[in-house]
């Protein structure tokens, strides 16, 4: 008798071949069919040994079926008909036509007489369990966990792809069914996104043909998560920035001081950094006058040291931020450089987890790990340190508890030939691999002076900075976790005393603007995607949150090429901005519970719980159904009237209007002259359209760019070609077209890069 091995890729399955022991043969579906005597095109294959059978699953073979599949009358998109659900459970259907065919092959090996044992050997998590779940449910009508599984199941559950984790992972195979809670949580996943998009996307599209025309696609992540982009963006466009002075004052001894108000810094309610703005120029000139050349004393000199801890081990999402910080990676392209490190390389470890910490056996490992590192040049210096170690610093790193499907990312251990590695390949393992050895090293110790300078009753501050021992950080060199070390007010200091004289030899007051809160990169999408949009700095905090996050590690990078490719978001450089689409739908569901990323985040936390044994699927499926029912009744209770574009008139068209009567009207993608009747008539051809340089113009906006000529205050959010974000005033010139006009050099105007 044979055991049938299903791993989810074909590269997955010849690594396992080649780890086993036995001479594996390539066969393909033909072999099953002796009746049909020749192969077609692209027939599936498979491997065999005498004792064992290896086939894979090439991703998800079946899908939840079509509303259609259940019932003809669900084919065509009524609200009447909504909410759907089925009325016997889910039906299981190929993907498509290739899907079909392998699931064919498979099917063929399952049924075989002579295999009487099958081992899951998807993907060791959620979205693996799911994949064979349904594979092997598509073909015996059963569960694999269920009592009425028709062939035994084991699984296979490793966190490294080299030839001995793969040894050591089928001679610790675990029964199936200990895996039920995490299939039950995997399949309430799937339902849940089926449930949840298909009601909302009917419901939504329906009632918001006039509003956003087309298909309106919604999910129980994706609508939060444009949501959270969405308000960032209006944050940005009703920002109105407030001016306010510095003042700076150099000293002699050398070293220069800021400005700051005592009683605002004691103040808790003062935000950071606020206790040094002035908000009138009169009071800033005041001070500079009033210190000029005078001779204050030094009034306080507080010195202390301070150390600084490595940050934890990486989790793919934190892998993910980092990688977008410094190189400008994308999750996905990080991702797909992670999986290939892991499958194809055998370089790291599982990377689609969601832990930061390692288990206690793996310990013994550490240091062979990092015995692989010595001879890459980078890496000698700082694994020759670990190896000296009589004992390894593990409080920060090893926690059985906080360890679930898979520990944090790692290097393997096993050697690795960095020249094979692609460019993107190299740049994510080198994260890894610093990261690892950084966790070993010692934190990093810091000498830190403040002194507060007295001149004529106004107090300057001074920061100095001085690194006593590099420690983890010298794992980095320079710079460490994307940040320079240096912060903006430190500096090396001179000698100084309480109660020394000294000098002003200068003083001068700088004036600035408040800026909007910066748009999301995928790096900071990512954490508030971690916190359900919340702002969270502390790494030790965040980690307590992530049970509430929107998604999970494996999913948000495909979640933001989502909202990508239904052109809800575009990039921007860095920057994600919302489009015009996007815009719409978030205004369209405004109050609808659909948006909010605290829900989502409980529902994340309750499908953790399902995993973990402590909740029902079947309750928390009754929860969506009563969701997504209250979301049908919400959407088409809106008001049709109110969700009709409403096609501003802004007056008559400076070009033409005096003569015409022609007047401006916003479409859906410009405001323009109403002469305008077709690419063959176009009229005057006047037009302000509506995105420029990455920002879209409210018809507030253009109706000043009409009657005032240009904007009556500096706007934010623009973006130049190059990525950079900046802040302009717009101009209409004498040829009715858009300029910008910079606030620092009020007279130079450049042309208006429309989109």
């Amino acid at each position: 008798m044979k055991t049938l091995i299903i791993a989810e890729k074909p590269s997955v399955g010849r690594d396992i071949a080649t780890a086993l022991d036995g001479v594996f043969q390539k066969r393909t579906l033909v072999d099953l069919e002796p009746k049909r005597k020749k192969a077609t095109k692209d027939e599936p294959t498979f491997l065999e040994s005498d004792d064992n059978v290896i086939a894979w699953a090439v991703g998800h073979l079946v899908q939840l079926a079509e509303p259609e599949e259940y019932d003809e009358k669900w084919k065509k998109w009524r609200m009447a008909d909504l909410p759907i659900v089925p009325p016997n459970g889910f039906k299981l259907v190929p993907r498509d036509a290739k899907s079909k065919k392998q699931l064919k092959l498979v099917e063929a090996l399952l049924r075989r007489d002579d295999v009487d044992r099958v081992v899951n050997a998807c993907d060791a998590g959620r979205e693996g369990e799911l994949i064979f779940a349904y594979l092997y449910e598509s073909v015996f009508g059963a569960a694999p966990t269920s009592p009425d599984a028709p062939k035994p199941v084991d699984r296979l559950w490793i966190s490294s792809m080299t030839k001995q984790a793969i040894r050591e992972g089928f001679d610790q195979l675990r029964p199936g069914n200990q895996l039920k809670p995490l299939e039950s949580a995997a399949r309430a996943r799937s339902e849940a996104d089926w449930l949840v998009g298909m009601n909302a996307t009917r419901a939504a599209t329906i009632r918001g043909r006039a509003w956003v025309g087309g298909v309106v696609s919604l999910g129980r992540v994706q609508t939060p998560t444009l949501a959270i982009i969405v308000r960032r963006e209006r944050e940005i466009q009703a920002f109105v920035p407030q001016p306010y002075w510095l003042v700076h004052a150099s000293f002699d001894p050398r070293y220069e001081g800021l400005w700051f108000d005592p009683i605002r810094a004691d103040d808790k309610d003062t935000p950071t950094g606020q206790e040094t703005w002035l908000k009138e120029a009169d009071r800033a000139d005041e001070i500079v006058t009033k210190v000029s050349g005078n001779t204050g004393t030094v009034e306080d000199v507080e010195r202390k040291e301070q150390s600084e801890r490595a940050p934890l081990l990486y989790d793919l999402t934190s892998l993910q931020r980092d990688a977008n910080r410094r190189f400008g990676f994308s999750a996905r392209r990080t991702l797909s450089a992670a999986q290939s490190l892991y499958e194809g390389k055998k370089a790291i470890t599982y990377p689609r987890t969601s832990s930061r910490w390692l288990s206690g056996d793996l310990v013994p490992q550490l240091k062979p790990t990092a015995g692989t590192l010595v001879d890459i040049p980078e890496y000698a210096t700082a694994a020759q340190f670990v190896l000296r170690l009589e004992s390894l610093p593990l409080a920060r790193v090893v926690n059985d508890a906080k360890v679930d499907d898979h520990h944090a990312l790692i290097p393997t251990d096993v050697e690795h030939d960095v020249s094979t590695f692609s460019p993107d390949e190299r740049r994510v393992f080198d994260l890894i691999a610093r990261r690892f050895l950084a966790v070993f090293h010692p934190p990093a110790r810091y000498a830190r002076t403040t002194v507060v300078t007295v001149v004529e009753d106004e107090r300057f501050r001074t920061r100095g900075k001085v690194t006593l021992e590099a420690g983890w950080r010298g794992v980095y060199g320079v710079e460490a976790d994307g940040e320079k070390e240096e912060d903006p007010e430190s500096a090396e200091l001179p000698q100084l005393e309480k109660g020394q004289p000294v000098k002003v030899v200068s003083a001068e007051s700088e004036a600035k603007e408040t800026r909007p809160p910066p748009r999301y990169t995928e790096a900071t999408l990512l954490s508030a995607m971690e916190t359900a949009g919340k702002l969270v700095d502390d790494e030790e905090l965040r980690e307590a949150m992530k049970e509430r996050g929107l998604g999970t590690p494996a999913t948000r990078a495909e979640t933001i090429e989502t909202l990508i490719r239904r052109e809800y978001i575009e990039r921007g450089g860095k920057d994600l901005m919302p489009t015009p689409k996007g815009l719409q739908v978030i205004t369209m569901l405004e109050e609808n519970k659909l948006t909010s990323p605290e829900l989502t985040g409980d529902w994340e936390k309750r499908l953790g719980d399902i995993e973990h044994g402590k909740g029902a699927k079947q309750e928390f499926i009754k929860g969506i159904e009563e969701f997504a029912e209250a979301t049908v009744k919400a959407i088409e209770a809106l008001d049709k009237e109110k969700l009709r574009p409403e096609r501003v008139e802004l007056g008559l068209c400076p070009r033409c209007g005096a003569e015409t009567g022609e007047i401006i009207r916003e479409n859906s993608k410009a405001y323009g002259c109403t002469s305008w009747k077709s690419r063959e008539e176009t009229g005057c051809g006047f037009v302000i359209w509506k995105r420029v340089a990455g920002r879209t113009l409210t018809p507030e906006v253009a109706r000043q760019l009409l009657e005032e000529g240009k904007t009556k205050e500096v706007l934010s959010g623009f973006r130049s070609r190059a990525g950079k974000p900046f802040r302009a005033r717009l101009v209409l010139n004498d040829e009715g077209k858009v300029e910008f006009e910079f606030p620092a050099r009020a007279r130079t105007k450049e042309p208006a890069a429309t989109e």
